[in-house]
């Protein structure tokens, strides 16, 4: 059961999404973006229609597992073919990336919505969200792209709780960021790039790894998985397997990063903030 103070924020949400006559919800199979899906479909109807912006920096298991949250609740769900690697800004990876490859992106959904004569673009950002270095928020303003659930004042602690509450599978998915998020700020990011990073995320996904990441610094690969899970990728059985994998992959050397997962680390070098 949730608490007084996140029923009045759903209930927020829902009279915020209410008004809004006809959506595009940008998916991307996240616990924000499902979220607000399944609520502005509980709310619209066949007024919300989700579509998902697919590059070689969304893995594919991503893809499919935003296809099967449509189907099974019949929403109407569109991939949109989106190549950031086109835009400079993107491939050399300054720290603004993420805000060109935003802009770009969302640029063609709302020309999409328009064609289809939708009234409203939305995107999932929570209130979490305005306090790490995210040049793309920028580009969501410029572009009146609107954030219901930041604007019903939901955290991420409160999507997920109100997400277990409505039975979806997101519920306690680990956070996810495009794949271009691994790379150092300078490297150059390209097609084999990240299809190296993807092969090699995927592969501690399927030991057992829920929350990794595989951050690429030239042909370095450092691993980030929580600090209780270090232990397990020492054991002589699972580092071998790994690195062989990794070169395979493409990387010459494998490290591991002493102080485990967290969100964002590439920005720690960053003097500069939203």
């Amino acid at each position: 059961m949730l608490s007084p103070e996140l029923n009045i924020k759903l209930e927020a949400l829902k009279e915020n999404l209410r008004g809004l006559g006809s959506l595009v919800v940008a998916f991307s199979a996240g616990v924000d973006s499902s979220l607000l899906l399944s609520v502005a479909a509980e709310v619209l109807g066949d007024k919300v229609t989700a579509v998902s912006a697919v590059d070689v920096a969304f893995p594919l298991r991503e893809k499919d597992e935003a296809e099967s949250f449509c189907r099974e609740r019949n929403i109407r769900h569109e991939f949109l073919q989106v190549d950031p690697l086109q835009l400079e800004e993107y491939r050399h990876n300054a720290p603004d990336r993420c805000y060109h490859c935003k802009k770009s992106i969302f640029s063609k959904i709302l020309k999409y919505a328009e064609k289809e004569g939708i009234t409203h673009v939305a995107e999932g950002s929570n209130l979490d969200d305005t306090g790490d270095y995210r040049p793309g928020m920028k580009a969501i303003s410029e572009l009146n792209v609107l954030s219901p659930l930041k604007d019903a004042g939901l955290t991420k602690e409160d999507i997920r709780l109100i997400s277990k509450e409505l039975g979806l599978p997101t519920w306690d998915k680990p956070s996810y960021a495009c794949l271009a998020s691994r790379f150092v700020y300078g490297e150059e990011i390209t097609k084999e790039k990240l299809r190296s990073v993807d092969r090699a995320e995927q592969f501690l996904i399927d030991l057992g790894f829920r929350q990794e990441r595989v951050r690429l610094h030239g042909n370095l690969a450092r691993i980030e998985v929580p600090e209780e899970d270090i232990p397990k990728l020492t054991k002589d059985n699972i580092r071998k397997k790994i690195y062989e994998e990794f070169k395979k992959a493409g990387f010459s050397y494998v490290t591991i990063d002493m102080l485990g997962f967290r969100s964002g680390s590439m920005n720690e070098t960053l003097k500069v903030t939203n």
